[in-house]
C-alpha cells in the first residue's frame, strides 16, 4: 500500500478510532448544519473528543451552484443556527476572493511556444518568446 504526501493511504479505509454519527439539520432555505458526534468503534459516545457543527450553503454561479462548506464552533444546535449567518458569509466572501485569485493567476499564466513537446519544429521553440494568454 502506497501512501501519499500529506500521510493518506490509497487505500479507501475508515479509522474506527475516527468514527462519528452524523446528524442533519436544516431549515429547508438557507442551508444546512451537521452535527458530528465522536463514537467509539462500538457506536457508543465518546466523550474525550469534542462534537463538531458544520455549516453547509451554496451560492450561484455562471457555472452552477458552487458548494460552501465552514466549520461552527458551538456547543448547541441552536448556538450554531445563530452563528450560521456571519461564518456563512466570511465562508462566501472567503471563496470569491479565492476564486479571484484562481482567475487572475490562470489569466496571467504564462505559455511558452514549444513547451512539453508541443511547439512547431519538431519541437524545437518558437523564437523562445513568452506570450501571455
Amino acid at each position: 500500500m502506497s501512501t501519499r504526501p500529506e500521510g493518506r493511504t490509497t487505500e479507501p479505509e475508515i479509522d474506527p478510532a475516527g468514527l462519528f454519527l452524523e446528524e442533519v439539520f436544516t431549515d429547508r432555505r438557507i442551508g444546512t448544519i451537521r452535527r458530528l458526534t465522536p463514537v467509539t468503534p462500538e457506536g457508543t459516545p465518546d466523550s474525550s473528543r469534542p462534537v463538531t457543527h458544520i455549516g453547509e450553503t451554496q451560492v450561484m454561479s455562471n457555472v452552477g451552484a458552487i458548494p460552501i462548506v465552514f466549520e461552527i464552533e458551538a456547543t448547541t444546535v441552536g448556538e450554531a443556527a445563530t452563528k450560521f449567518a456571519a461564518l456563512a458569509k466570511e465562508a462566501i466572501d472567503r471563496t470569491m476572493r479565492e476564486i479571484q485569485e484562481m482567475r487572475r493567476q490562470q489569466s496571467s499564466s504564462l505559455v511558452i511556444p514549444g513547451a512539453g513537446g508541443m511547439g512547431g519544429m519538431g519541437g524545437m521553440g518558437g523564437g523562445g518568446k513568452i506570450q501571455l494568454t
